[in-house]
């Protein structure tokens, strides 16, 4: 059952009529599946893939594997790379990838420690990125970053007061 964040964050898709389409590699697919369980799914959920190798990403969204050996599979910049891949070829109104690193094994460092999550999202009308940190489980890392990603898109797409 999606959260109520979630949930809110598909009602406001809804009333715009604005649709959605993820690129998951850390979130492996959970946002798309979170989204996909909103009674507006039918509405707002254009598609999903997941991109968890950096070969797929490379191959599939066309992230320049230079990117991904400078700055790592799961930077910003690729991240980046994957949302305007996922926009060359997936028609949506709203465009958003997903890396991060939810357990040890990945790219972490001091200052990239596990739980740092990266969301990259596009639309004709915004662009926003964001970095976070989560604690917890590999589970509980998704879910927060889910949650972040809904708050932080509720923010952009609600009606000015």
């Amino acid at each position: 059952m999606p959260s109520k964040v979630v949930e809110d964050c598909a009602k406001l898709l809804a009333a715009q009529e604005l649709n959605i389409a993820f690129a998951e590699s850390a979130t492996v697919g959970r946002m798309a599946a979170e989204f996909g369980l909103t009674d507006e799914a039918g509405k707002i959920l254009k598609g999903g893939i997941v991109c968890y190798d950096a070969g797929v990403k490379e191959d599939l969204l066309k992230v320049d594997d230079k990117l991904v050996e400078e700055f790592t599979p799961e930077s910003a910049e690729v991240t980046e790379a994957a949302a305007n891949g996922l926009r060359s070829f997936m028609p949506a109104k709203i465009h958003v990838a997903i890396t991060g690193l939810t357990c040890p094994g990945g790219s972490e460092s001091p200052e990239k420690p596990v739980g740092t999550m990266f969301i990259h999202c596009i639309s004709d009308d915004f662009e926003f990125s964001d970095r976070s940190t989560f604690t917890g489980g590999k589970e509980v890392i998704i879910m927060k970053c889910i949650e972040n990603f809904a708050h932080l898109l509720i923010q952009k797409i609600s009606p000015a007061k």
